[in-house]
This record gives C-alpha cells, structure tokens and sequence, in this order.
C-alpha cells in the first residue's frame, strides 16, 4: 500500500455506480484492454491497483473504465494506478487512451494516472494534413466524460514520416463534445496544445489544474502555440465552455507555424468564440502575445477571469492569485476569493457546518472562487502539481522551502533532482516505489538554509513511477518521477 505520509492527497469524489456487468483486471482479465473487449454499453471495467503497461481504446463501447477510486474514494487509489502508455505495439499508436468510435457521455475514464504516452498518427478530418496527436487521451467523433485522473508527463513531439507536427500532449479532442472535470493536467508536452488540444469542438472543460504543459519547436516540424489549452473551430453550434480552471506555469517557446507560433503561454483561441469564465491565468510565458492569445477573428468571451497581464471582459482582474506552491489552493487574502461571476449558478458550495459559507477547498463567502477549487464543481483535486514561478535570483536565501521537479524526466539512467531548503537543519531525500517501499537514499544529514541538488542514477531499477520525498525540519513534500528503459 502507498503510504499516505508519502503521498498525502486528497481528491474530488464524484460517484460512479458500477453499472452492468463489472469486469475485474487482473483478477478476471491480464489486460485493460481485455475487459473492454469483453464489455458492453453500461458495464464498469474496474482496474485493481497497479501499472499497466498498454494502450486502450474503448472500441465504440459506452463503458466506465476506472479505478477502484469509485468504490473506495481514497485518493491513493488514483497516484496508484497507472496506464504507462510508453510501449504500445504499433509507434504510430501510442496514445495511453482512445476514445473515437462516437462513444457518448456515458463513456467515462475516471480515476487514474496516465503518464508516458506519445500520441497517435492522425489524418485531419477536416483536411489540414497528417499529425500525432493525444499523448495521454486521443478523443475524436466522440463525447465521454473524463474525470477525476492526473493526466501527467505524456507527449506529443515525435512527427512520424508524413506528419506535418504533433499536438495535444495531455488530452487531443476532435468533433464531439466532451466532459473534462476535476482532472490534473500537467508535465505533458507538445509541438502544439501542450496540455489539451480542443479541434472543432464543443464541450466543457471545467475545475481542472492545467500546469507546467510545454510547447517547444522540433528541429524538422513547425510548432503552433497554446501552452495550456490550444483551440480552434466549433462543432456544430456547440460552445466551449473553459470554466473554473487554475491554467498556470504552461510555456510556449519557438516559431515556424506562422501566426500561431510562440503565442498564448495559457490559451491560444483560432477562429472560434469560447465562453472564458472564473479561470486563473496566470504564471504562464510565450514569446509572443499574452497568456490568452487570438488569431484568426476569435472574440472569446472572457469574463470573472484573473488573467496576468489583464484582458478586456466584464468582472476580469489582474492580480498575484496568492496560490499555494503545492497543489494551488487560494490563500487566505486571495484576490481570487468571491470575485468569480455573482450568480447563484455560479456558487461555491455551501460548508454544510457554516451556513453562508464556502466549504473548503473554496472559501470566503459562496459567491464563486476563481479558478480550479470554486463553483459548483469545488473539489480538493490532490498533491503532486508543480510549485508555482518563483521569481527573482535563486542565490538570495530562500523564504520557504521547495523541491523542484527532476530533470529530465522521464528519465534514464540518471536524473537530477533539485531543492531549496529555507533553514539550517537535517534535511533527508528518499526515493520509494508505487508500493512506498524506500528504495534510495539520496541525501541523509544538516544542510545551510540555500539551494541544493542531487542525482538519482537508477540502473537496476525496473522502468516505472517512483517517488522522491524532501523531509525537513518543518516540511515534507514529494513529487513524483517516471524510470524508462
């Protein structure tokens, strides 16, 4: 079991019966892929604790695919099961998920973590050429909901041959009208989309954490911009709705795709109008533009929006969002806090203890949190996310501590692993496995208040998801990292 001093985390619980026939893997079916095979619209594939190695794709089956984060809510559960889609059968076919046979929203993937997928060969559908796409999630002619999972350190940057650029390294939507709630989304990377492409699209994406996704030039193919969401084009008459999102830290860097390159750290809107509402957007960098970047006629209507740098719409500020460095609650003195829009729709819900109030993760009164953890949606999303920008010379002694993400990661066989400690005193680094099993000291002793690293050379490990931990004399915090061979 993980041990939650380890892995302290705590998710939003949305309810999913099991419906119809359940399907247990492994303890009826090797594979994932199995049990949907053997599945029919309405039954639950219900996947044990563990790492699969696979790639899915739901074959047009109107199914629940998830962890047993639906029967036991414990957010352990989620960090804890795992589809590594870094060996698919086919190279070209390396999405950890797909989801394109015109599945509706009764076609749910919840409560997992999907990490290592490298996207999937795609013919445009309306004619702008060949790419790879979907990292994490590949969705096309279909609307399934997709909730409660950390979509994390997936990648959309290899062109195959006769592939003009690749996209959408966290999740790729495609004519439907998907549900995205409640999800983290965060460390994936792409040539464009960083964190989620949305192409002739309507659907709701809603109380996500979309963090430190990145775009960046390959040497033989252009790239497009959108660090955090890329979109373009409706489907049909249906809108998107991006609502109540923390969109933070996401970078785009590179040109060669001409109007769109090195635009919209945050967003990047092409020639459609979507409804930008209760966001955070802020933390983010381009080489271009802003944080929302527009091209092609867009007019997004962007409203009750912390949005760096400003951007025109009624009830929008500019202002620090004051988040946590962790998992980016608001703090106490948010600017954020009960300036999302004022209709009673809109409200967080109510701290059933303290009438008139806002239960936790959002607080103040109920009138809605900008950002992931206000609106109806509220939900403690979890640990893990990365720290917000720190700002400033590295050399000038810490206030706080923090522990950076590993580079390179994924990694092999060596990575390093960087840490500011905000005081003299004992200081010790772990690594443990997805069991919370120690299977490394990397630092064990007093280090001076000031910046510090080490490395992990992890020959003879097994490939998969560890964790390294930072204990102090006054904090703990763990973040996670991912072994290939």
């Amino acid at each position: 079991m993980v041990k939650l001093a380890l892995v302290a985390v705590t998710m939003v619980v949305f309810w999913s019966p099991l419906m119809g026939e359940i399907h247990h893997v492994p303890g009826e079916f090797a594979t994932i892929q199995e049990a949907i095979i053997a599945s029919v619209d309405g039954d639950t594939v219900l996947i044990a604790r563990g790492l699969y190695v696979e790639n899915i794709n739901f074959r047009g089956r109107n199914i629940t695919v998830a962890s047993e984060f639906i029967l036991d809510h414990n957010p352990e559960t989620i960090i804890a099961t795992i589809i590594d889609g870094g060996s698919p059968a086919a190279t070209d076919t390396g999405s950890c998920v797909i989801i394109n046979s015109g599945e509706d929203s009764t076609a749910v993937l919840e409560g997992l973590t999907l990490t290592n997928g490298i996207g999937t060969k795609w013919v445009d559908e309306h004619g702008a050429g060949t790419y790879v796409e979907g990292g994490g999630i590949l969705i096309q002619y279909s609307s399934p909901t997709i909730r409660n999972n950390h979509i994390v350190g997936n990648f959309a940057i290899r062109v195959y041959s006769n592939a003009l650029s690749a996209g959408g390294g966290g999740i790729r939507v495609g004519d439907g009208t998907p549900a995205i709630l409640n999800n983290v989304v965060r460390d994936n990377e792409g040539l464009y989309g960083g964190g989620i492409v949305l192409n002739y699209t309507g659907g709701t994406v809603r109380n996500n954490v979309i963090a430190n996704n990145r775009v960046y030039p390959a040497t033989s193919a252009p790239t497009f911009g959108g660090g955090g969401i890329w979109m373009t084009q409706n489907f049909g008459t249906n809108v998107k709705v991006i609502e109540n999102n923390t969109i933070y830290g996401n970078s785009v860097t590179g040109t060669g795709g001409g109007g769109f390159s090195g635009k919209g750290g945050g967003i990047l809107v092409s020639s459609t109008n979507p409804v930008i509402r209760n966001n955070i957007v802020w933390g983010n960098t381009q080489v271009l533009a802003g944080p929302i970047a527009t091209i092609g006629g867009a007019v997004p209507l962007v409203s009750f929006s912390d949005i760096e740098g400003g951007f025109t719409g009624g009830g929008n500020i500019n202002a620090d969002p004051m988040v946590s460095d962790t998992s980016f609650y608001l703090q106490a003195g948010s600017p954020c806090i009960d300036t999302g829009d004022s209709a009673a729709s809109y409200n967080d819900p109510e701290d059933p203890l303290n009438t008139g109030f806002a239960q936790w993760p959002a607080l103040g009164s109920l009138r809605n949190d900008m950002g992931a953890y206000g609106g109806p949606g509220s939900a403690v999303l979890g640990s893990f996310l990365i720290t917000s920008v720190i700002e400033g010379d590295d050399s000038i002694l810490p206030e706080r501590t923090l522990l950076r993400q590993n580079f390179p990661n994924p990694f092999n066989p060596e990575t390093e692993i960087q840490f500011r400690t905000a005081e003299a005193g004992n200081v010790s680094l772990r690594i443990y496995d997805l069991l919370g099993r120690e299977v490394a000291s990397l630092f064990e002793g007093h280090l001076d208040a000031g910046n510090h690293m080490q490395r992990w050379n992890a020959a003879g490990q097994a490939a998969g998801v560890y964790f390294y931990r930072l204990t102090t004399g006054t904090t703990t915090e763990a973040r996670r990292l991912i072994l290939l061979r």
